[in-house]
């Protein structure tokens, strides 16, 4: 049933589409997502404790990779809890303003995770191409300025993508996703030319991706190049250890978006199906990156195990 809203209100209830559970495993599901929430905040909140308390870890890498497992936060809880409350009590119902914090949430996240990337990888650049002048080039100024302006960046023109999709009349109540997003609000118009919006999205993403892109393919090349004359097999090492993590979570990234983008282009493809390859865009990474840290960068491994060493002698 479609209903014309009215702008002086904000109570617009919306339904949303369902994530089809057979009945008997509705409450597994809920328990084993629910388990995959908490260990991704209890993992990610770790690694940011540890970037913060540790001083073994405040250095200029580490405070620019702090804003990875801030945006893997982000995305999974705007999307795995309100999910999972769906499925359990079938409501599937949102407010017109909650679905565009939850959009805008989404997006924000998928963009700081290309940006973030790109800012690590020019960090890494600088740290092994550069060695000598590292210091000197990657100041407190220096470091602030790129995570602001990756942030920045990417907050401006996701502000501006919804603000081109909230001035288009809404008539319709029906988020055809199981979240919501920008494609989704925007089928709720009856009404305006969307053309501007169309090309603003298209020029959006290629934007974003051709930036982090160009600047993570540099840096690495550059670092390759560094592995290959250096006659040290010492500086390899490190330059492996150092952005194999990086490669990984990037690498990850683009193939569980690419799928979730392809998803949708097949008809044949069950609905179901293209569901969950939509959810997983947002739940793959903020489950995955703090093993992949944890595992690729020894300075995290060393600080953790050193403040469960200190937590352990504290108790004792």
């Amino acid at each position: 049933m479609e209903a014309q809203f009215s702008n002086d209100t904000f109570s617009w209830s919306l339904q949303i589409a369902k994530f089809y559970v057979p009945p008997e495993a509705v409450y597994p599901v809920f328990f084993i997502g629910t388990l995959i929430y908490l260990f991704s905040v209890l993992c990610n909140g770790i690694i940011l404790a540890l970037i913060l308390t540790q001083r073994s870890l405040h250095k200029p890498m580490f405070y620019i990779m702090f804003s990875l497992p801030l945006a893997d936060l982000v995305g999974i809880s705007s999307l795995l809890p309100r999910l999972l409350i769906d499925i359990v009590t079938l409501s599937n119902v949102v407010y017109y303003p909650t679905c565009v914090l939850q959009g805008f949430l989404l997006h924000l996240y998928a963009g700081s995770v290309l940006f973030v990337l790109a800012a690590i990888a020019f960090d890494r650049y600088i740290a092994i191409c550069k060695p000598l002048r590292y210091h000197s080039i990657m100041t407190p100024f220096t470091v602030g300025g790129v995570i602001a302006l990756a942030w920045g960046t990417d907050i401006a023109l996701e502000v501006v993508l919804f603000a081109l999709q909230a001035r288009l009349p809404k008539c319709k109540t029906l988020i055809f996703n199981v979240y919501c997003d920008n494609m989704s609000l925007l089928k709720l118009s009856c009404g305006g030319d969307i053309t501007v919006n169309n090309i603003y999205g298209l020029v959006l993403t290629g934007f974003m991706q051709v930036v982090s892109v160009s600047i993570q393919v540099f840096s690495y090349t550059q670092i390759l190049k560094t592995c290959i004359s250096h006659s040290q097999s010492d500086a390899r090492k490190k330059a492996v250890n150092t952005c194999s993590a990086q490669l990984i979570t990037f690498s990850l990234f683009e193939i569980v978006g690419i799928f979730g983008i392809l998803s949708y282009r097949f008809q044949n493809i069950p609905p179901n199906a293209q569901k969950v390859c939509g959810i997983m865009i947002f739940t793959i990474l903020p489950v995955l990156n703090p093993i992949i840290y944890g595992m690729n960068t020894r300075d995290i491994r060393n600080a953790f195990f050193m403040a469960l060493k200190k937590q352990r002698f504290a108790f004792t």
